[in-house]
């Protein structure tokens, strides 16, 4: 927020005003000058001086030197990585489970997160007392849900682990997510971050590939010699390896010296991303559309079989998260048959993925009547409420807006199911183990 309040002096003055942009494009702020002005346009939506300057940065691309971002710093992001991996081969001792589900599983992601976060605050140099209140609201929640869990009963002890094995890294991200962007953060600011955690995890995953091909490698070359590795050893291939991958990721595509918002989405693996998502779209909505005219020949499946209906939610997550990726940062970008195209294809996938949801939590409502409220069936309820309103939302939003902001208007919606998503994960993590005893 450096040009903020200058910003704000100069809301009636348009010779000030284009001399703070002249200022800033010369020290190669222009983003931060962008993100200033959108936060004062949308404190004062009637100010015409901030509506005109809107629309010219809209057509403005990102100055070279905000797109060439510096070197990372290995130096640190090594030897973290080397930590984390050594504090996951730690954890993943064999004694350290509860019915027989390994601590690992459940507490790997905010292990990781905390040396992540040390990452970026060191680098960042700034706001270091949000990292450090991330941090601790993250520690705390993990020892309350080991807290929590011994006070229960073995099998309300087995359901609520296994429901934090998905929420914890939920949380960690969520606790990523608020050390960035604070509090009071923008939703272009707020959607910015989602592009990015989508790229990380993304990349995660490539490291993932790459690092089991090397630890099987080196298990196989050893047995090729008749020489069995110690647990102990072979934990600190696949657990241990498996540390170095989320602050690496990090490093790799995230850039701690400048906000979320500023980052670069023009090149590299964030063009890679964008361009994979928009190609799924026209995909995702032939599935869809098949499915639909499937579904009344196995209509009852969902009613009788669980793991139907948790294929139902993966599915509406990834329907989700292919939507946020498939939106442009930059719609100016886009040629204005593309942005068509692209907007048509998003209303149509949301549109069907609310059909076949409402389906899925028909059955999930049937099943609670039939068999009571439980851990799992309440979870699933919600996420799935949750996401059909989103996407409902989006579907009105999207209907409304038109074919000019229909960009603005989809990541304000991301925007509220940021919020939603961090409401309902903080409930489940410290409610449920209160309802279910």
């Amino acid at each position: 927020m450096k040009y903020l309040s200058a910003i704000q002096s100069a809301s009636t003055n348009p010779k000030l005003l284009e001399e703070l942009y002249q200022s800033a494009q010369k020290d190669g702020k222009t983003s931060e000058f962008q993100a200033d002005l959108l936060a004062c346009r949308e404190a004062s939506p009637d100010n015409v001086l901030y509506a005109a300057w809107y629309y010219r940065l809209q057509q403005i691309p990102a100055e070279p030197q905000e797109k060439a971002r510096k070197g990372i710093n290995w130096k640190l992001a090594v030897p973290l990585s080397f930590l984390t991996g050594l504090a996951l081969w730690a954890l993943s001792d064999p004694n350290l489970t509860a019915h027989d589900l390994p601590y690992l599983f459940v507490y790997w992601a905010p292990v990781a997160t905390l040396f992540a976060l040390c990452f970026l605050a060191l680098i960042a140099k700034t706001n270091t007392r949000r990292f450090i209140w991330a941090g601790i609201a993250l520690a705390v929640a993990c020892l309350y849900v080991f807290l929590l869990a011994t006070g229960q009963g073995a099998k309300e002890q087995q359901r609520y682990l296994e429901l934090m094995m998905i929420h914890l890294p939920l949380l960690s991200w969520i606790a990523l997510g608020l050390s960035l962007l604070g509090w009071r953060s923008k939703p272009d600011e707020r959607f910015a971050f989602l592009i990015k955690s989508i790229e990380v995890m993304i990349t995660a995953g490539l490291y993932l590939i790459f690092g089991m091909a090397f630890g099987g490698i080196t298990v196989v070359m050893f047995e090729a010699l008749s020489v069995t590795l110690p647990d102990a050893i072979v934990r600190l291939i696949v657990a241990g390896g498996f540390g170095l991958l989320p602050t690496m990721a990090v490093a790799s595509v995230y850039d701690p010296l400048t906000s979320p918002l500023s980052q670069d989405f023009s090149q590299g693996l964030s063009k890679f991303i964008a361009t994979m998502m928009r190609l799924l779209l026209p995909m995702t909505l032939a599935i869809l559309v098949i499915y639909i005219f499937v579904i009344p020949f196995n209509f009852m499946q969902p009613f009788v079989n669980r793991d139907v209906l948790i294929v139902y939610n993966v599915m509406l997550f990834a329907i989700m998260g292919l939507l946020i990726g498939a939106t442009p940062i930059h719609p100016e970008e886009l040629s204005p048959k593309v942005q068509n195209a692209l907007r048509s294809g998003v209303l149509a996938v949301a549109i069907l993925a609310v059909l076949v949801s409402l389906y899925a939590l028909s059955a999930v409502f049937y099943r609670t009547i039939l068999g009571g409220m439980t851990i799992n069936r309440l979870t699933i309820l919600g996420w799935n409420s949750i996401n059909i309103a989103i996407l409902v939302l989006l579907i009105v939003r999207l209907f409304k807006a038109g074919r000019l902001a229909w960009v603005e208007s989809l990541r304000s919606v991301f925007s509220l199911a940021a919020n939603a998503y961090v409401v309902w994960t903080a409930f489940l993590i410290v409610a449920v183990p209160l309802l279910f005893r």
